[in-house]
């Protein structure tokens, strides 16, 4: 098990975005950039030396880097992620080109959480969500038919 980097007492939960350290608390974060140790990782040359890590700075960026604990909780396993991308129904969906403008608005506004909300109330866009969720988080009865198979 790792320990943060900064006071080696607790379990890290975060990485600087400079200098990839992991750490565990806003403190020990203020502290690691107050010590003027913090500096940018250089890219390796994928040429160069050996491909396994050094340290725990050099390895490479996870998703669990990326989301704060709140969000991890949220975080959707990769096996069901996997099957949306095989979704002979989703795929069906997404041959409709104003899903798929909808899709682009959303993906490109800069208040998303607006942008989604008035997605939300194009029916097409509905029915896409709906079969997401269906594959993301299925009911007992949807995961009783799929074992049936």
């Amino acid at each position: 098990m790792q320990l943060c980097v900064v006071c080696s007492e607790h379990v890290p939960k975060y990485r600087c975005p400079t200098c990839r350290i992991r750490y565990c608390s806003v403190g020990c974060f203020k502290r690691h950039k107050g010590d003027d140790s913090c500096h940018p990782v250089k890219e390796s040359d994928p040429a160069s030396s050996s491909s396994t890590p050094v340290n725990s700075a050099e390895e490479p960026w996870t998703v669990e880097d990326l989301l704060d604990e709140d969000s991890q909780t949220d975080k959707v396993p990769l096996q069901r992620l996997q099957q949306l991308g095989g979704s002979e129904a989703l795929k069906g969906l997404l041959r409709n080109p104003h899903l798929r403008r909808l899709m682009m608005s959303v993906d490109s506004a800069e208040d998303k959480a607006k942008a989604m909300k008035d997605a939300m109330q194009e029916p097409l866009f509905v029915e896409f969500a709906d079969q997401c969720l269906k594959i993301i988080e299925p009911t007992e009865t949807e995961k009783d038919d799929d074992d049936e198979f």
